[in-house]
């Protein structure tokens, strides 16, 4: 191995070398693969791929490594393609922008601003890689937009012999239908062309709200906002409230909004750093050394919440820094069910006595076409409990999943949940269409992990059913 992490090709050696510890990015997923790569072209990574289907090696891409579950776990060869980075082409007149695959979320907005131009939709995190978020249908909010992978208009895909697929909706269509979402089991995807839009604003107003009628009306709330979000800190009876409204570059917002002013910079940055990560850090540590103290710390952090309207790019207010460490689950709900699934969680957490630090996160995005997206069909309800990483946080996502399965939800792909095969396939109407591309694409299944195959079926000792 070079002494950047890089590897042309993967070698079995009488002395092998020391295993590498990978952690994601909460640190509750581990992983010890043989060999771990950054390949810097398409044509290492056609070696490196060549060389463990060779060796009858086992594959998993990598990217910022921020999904809680083990799904970018590998552990044989791990691949991150940091190094496979930035814009290949882009189509002013449709606005449509070709990546690399290894591309970071954070980095987009600079990439696109010459061009003015942004992504649709952004979720409230960015350093992910491109090919992780569409891979793992991760999505913003808002009725009015798809997620990550709704946005896609190419891809290509690298398979175990090197060879790429080009695809689109006019060139290999059922394959590229599939591999919007295909949680990286179909190959390397290698190139991502996304559907961008005119560069904008949003006009933020924040809100604290009851929870009682905020719940009452939600779906009500939802539909009238471009982006609506809130936030409930177990333990209040009040939440967070997050509007956006989208406005062109240099326009002026609309009715109460016009006067919306621009945030200074340097208050931003205190606010998102200091207040909102050091305040909550202090408060979690807190709570969880002594778990009687974490109502009354949230009713405090929630009393201390005030509201404000403010104005700034697009993906400066979609995302905010996340320094304090926790494990996520999220379940996509149908939107009519979303505000029971929420009443259903305060009374379980009421009921059994937990002590919860960590505010639930509700989101909602329009339903999509996408074989695996978690919105294929049906406008929906994303519903996102943590813990804090230092905190039990088994009896919780296990009553929370009940809870959002009863009302037919759909985990995150990214995101911690106990569903198999048998469940997932009752879930997604053409499951079984993606497991018979998967069986023809990679019917070796090196692109996979044990985790990968327990959610398709597969035999982890054979990759086959």
């Amino acid at each position: 191995m070079n002494r950047d992490g890089r590897m042309g090709a993967v070698n079995r050696t009488a002395m092998p070398a020391p295993r590498r510890l990978f952690l994601n990015w909460s640190g509750h997923v581990h992983a010890h693969p043989h060999t771990f790569v950054r390949p810097t072209s398409a044509g290492e990574l056609g070696e490196v791929l060549r060389s463990a289907a060779n060796a009858g090696q086992r594959v998993r891409a990598v990217g910022a490594g921020h999904s809680f579950t083990p799904i970018a776990a590998g552990e044989e060869v791990m691949i991150n393609l940091d190094h496979l980075s930035g814009i290949i082409t882009v189509d002013e007149a449709s606005g449509r922008v070709r990546f690399h695959a290894g591309t970071r979320l954070r980095d987009i907005p600079d990439l696109l601003a010459p061009f003015e131009l942004a992504l649709a939709n952004q979720g409230d995190v960015n350093p992910q890689a491109l090919a992780g978020a569409i891979s793992t249908s991760t999505h913003g909010t808002g009725l009015g937009f798809t997620g990550f992978a709704g946005t896609v208009t190419g891809l290509s895909l690298m398979g175990p012999d090197g060879a790429v697929r080009r695809l689109s909706a006019t060139s290999d269509p059922e394959v590229f239908d599939l591999a919007r979402v295909s949680l990286g089991v179909l190959g390397i995807v290698t190139e991502i062309e996304l559907q961008c839009v005119p560069a904008f604003d949003l006009i933020a107003e924040e809100v604290v709200a009851d929870v009682d009628e905020l719940l009452a009306d939600l779906c009500l709330r939802m539909r009238a906002a471009d982006h609506f979000e809130f936030y409930w800190f177990p333990h209040t009876d009040t939440a967070l409230t997050k509007t956006n409204t989208r406005v062109g570059l240099g326009e002026i917002g609309p009715g109460h909004l016009a006067e919306a002013g621009v945030r200074n910079r340097f208050l931003t940055l205190l606010d998102k750093e200091v207040v909102e990560n050091g305040a909550l850090r202090l408060a979690v540590e807190l709570g969880s050394a002594v778990p009687s103290l974490v109502p009354r710390i949230n009713r405090i952090a929630q009393s201390a919440v005030s509201d404000r309207t403010y104005r700034a790019p697009g993906y400066d207010v979609f995302v905010t820094p996340r320094r304090v460490r926790f494990n996520e689950m999220e379940y996509a709900v149908p939107i009519e069910s979303g505000a029971e699934v929420v009443r259903e969680i305060r009374s379980a957490i009421e009921s059994r006595g937990w002590t919860i630090s960590f505010p639930i996160e509700v989101r909602s995005a329009a339903a999509d076409d996408v074989p695996l997206s978690t919105a294929h069909g049906r406008e929906t309800m994303y519903i996102a409990v943590h813990r804090f990483v230092k905190d039990e946080f088994a009896e919780y996502f296990r009553v929370v999943e009940q809870i959002c399965r009863r009302h037919g939800g759909r985990p995150h792909w990214g995101k911690m949940h106990t569903l198999a095969a048998d469940d997932l396939c009752e879930l997604y109407p053409r499951f079984d269409d993606f497991c018979a591309l998967r069986e023809k694409l990679d019917p070796q299944a090196m692109f996979g992990n044990r985790f990968t195959d327990s959610l398709f079926g597969l035999d982890s000792r054979t990759g086959r059913k």
